[in-house]
């Protein structure tokens, strides 16, 4: 990767939540951003802030246009893109027979669609460059799925097959990706960012339970959003990223349950239901 005063971070959704405190660890950190808001005058404090490092462009990644113009303006301005973070979605919590159709589609019109339009648009220039580092903001749910969040999960497992392919067909190409499944992180995640329908009296001990806890812990996370910052730093930095990183609080026992779980049944059923002998 080139020094850190002149990496340039393309990344996602910056006006608030995750992408916001990802969009500042990295300004603080020497390096420049183009980062995409939804609306004019999102993350102005940013700009205010950092000057020239940071390079606001409004776009929806659901708009394949919009994102080409966005991709162009961070070739134009800083000249190249070292580091996608693919960071923009939100989350819909209902149970699978309550939400509407058009529910359904916009959630994975931005959390995979979207993303899949992001990268597509920006793997010409890091092909040009014969570098890059491409970073997919999954969640535990992209490991382990609850209640209520079927379609969610659905939108980052549909992603985590994605970037584990592209993860293989660049990776003669000078481009590395890793997916990181982020856990209770203090942002607007279960708050502003969330959407949710209510059960019906069927779903109400299994996805009611879900929201009500969710609902109550928004705000009160414990993770520090600008400590995700840093760790996408640091995976930016490693010569050898991992393809798949919870990052904590509460991530990465999520993940290695669910590992484990996935192992144990492997165990129990694989020679069960066997069609040849086995070893």
């Amino acid at each position: 990767m080139r020094h850190a005063g002149r990496e340039v971070w393309f990344i996602t959704g910056v006006g608030r939540g995750l992408g916001h405190g990802i969009a500042e660890t990295v300004l603080r950190s020497g390096r420049t951003v183009l980062g995409t808001v939804r609306r004019d005058g999102d993350a102005a404090d940013l700009r205010e802030k950092y000057g020239d490092r940071i390079c606001l462009v409004t776009a929806d990644v659901t708009d394949q246009r919009s994102v080409s113009a966005a991709v162009a303006a961070a070739v134009d301005v800083f000249g190249r893109i070292d580091v996608l973070v693919n960071n923009a979605g939100y989350t819909l919590v209902s149970g699978i027979e309550d939400a509407t159709d058009q529910q359904i589609r916009d959630q994975f019109e931005t959390n995979t669609f979207g993303t899949m339009t992001v990268t597509r648009q920006v793997l010409p220039v890091m092909r040009k460059q014969s570098s890059g580092r491409i970073i997919m903001v999954s969640s535990v749910a992209g490991a382990s799925a609850a209640p209520g969040m079927g379609y969610y999960a659905a939108t980052k497992h549909a992603i985590e097959g994605f970037a584990e392919s592209l993860s293989k067909e660049v990776a003669d190409l000078g481009i590395k990706v890793s997916i990181v499944q982020p856990g209770l992180f203090r942002t607007d995640t279960l708050g502003s960012s969330m959407q949710s329908t209510t059960p019906s009296d069927v779903y109400e001990r299994s996805v009611g339970n879900l929201l009500s806890a969710l609902t109550g812990l928004s705000g009160s996370q414990p993770g520090d959003p600008s400590r995700l910052g840093d760790a996408l730093i640091t995976l930016v930095e490693a010569e050898n990223p991992p393809l798949r990183v919870p990052i904590d609080p509460g991530a990465s026992g999520s993940v290695r349950g669910r590992l484990e779980q996935q192992l144990a049944e492997l165990d129990e059923w694989g020679p069960k239901l066997a069609t040849e002998p086995i070893g």
